[in-house]
């Protein structure tokens, strides 16, 4: 890896990051010594890059700096474009019609060496056959869960038993053959998994959540431990199994 490369890779390393990383762990991702690595270290510093911390102790970035945001690398512009293509086959019309568009801006704006790999890309994601198919409006969901609003489902249950239910929609979960909103149930006062395909009617209200969406889906992680991933940052897939 070229040394200005490298320096970059540190800057992406600390970004994603919420926690300070050693040294240590930042050699070892780069593959250089640690004598190495503290060296670059000390030259982003005095470029003034805002990193915080010091050897054996661990380094963070400082919120607010900025970089321009397409200096891609081909392992990047590949995880993105496969992403891309998997929403592509996996999400409702709208989704779908906007990740072809992301890829159409990204092919715009990235350096020609990379290019080829949005016409030939080595990495596909295909829609599986025995897919789901939703039973509400996903981009009218979307939009409650952007304005954190109510929505009235007729909800079927694993058992065929209907049920009319008003939930706050806090996030959805996309899987390979169904889609789960997660959300609070007003009928159960608590937590609850809907599976798309289950939906019998849907009638997205003008009445808005109680308490702001953040705050749910905190709760939501705390009350649901197994079924979130941190680690990922994922949801498991899993339907209404408490009623």
């Amino acid at each position: 890896m070229r040394r200005a490369d490298r320096l970059f890779q540190i800057i992406q390393i600390l970004r994603r990051s919420r926690r300070p990383v050693t040294g240590a762990a930042l050699a070892q991702e780069l593959e250089v010594s640690l004598r190495t690595l503290y060296r670059d270290m000390a030259d982003l510093i005095a470029q003034r890059v805002p990193i915080r911390g010091e050897a054996g102790v661990g380094y963070v970035l400082d919120d607010g700096f900025d970089m321009p945001p397409l200096m891609l690398t081909a392992e990047e512009l590949e995880a993105t474009l496969l992403g891309a293509q998997w929403v592509a086959s996996r999400g409702d019309p709208d989704l779908a019609r906007a990740a072809h568009d992301l890829v159409a801006k990204i092919a715009q704006v990235i350096p020609e060496n990379l290019r080829p790999f949005i016409s030939s890309s080595p990495l596909t994601a295909s829609r599986r056959p025995d897919a789901a198919c939703d039973a509400l409006d996903m981009s009218q969901l979307r939009a409650a869960l952007r304005e954190e609003r109510k929505v009235a489902l007729d909800y079927r249950d694993e058992g065929g038993t209907v049920t009319a239910r008003v939930i706050w929609p806090v996030t959805v979960g996309y899987f390979d053959t169904v889609r789960v909103i997660c959300a609070w149930c007003e009928l159960r006062a608590d937590f609850r998994n809907f599976r798309t395909d289950r939906v019998v009617g849907a009638r997205f209200m003008a009445d808005r959540y109680p308490r702001p969406r953040s705050q749910l889906w905190a709760q939501w992680r705390k009350s649901f431990p197994r079924e979130y991933d941190h680690t990922k940052g994922g949801i498991s897939e899993r339907p209404d199994v408490r009623r």
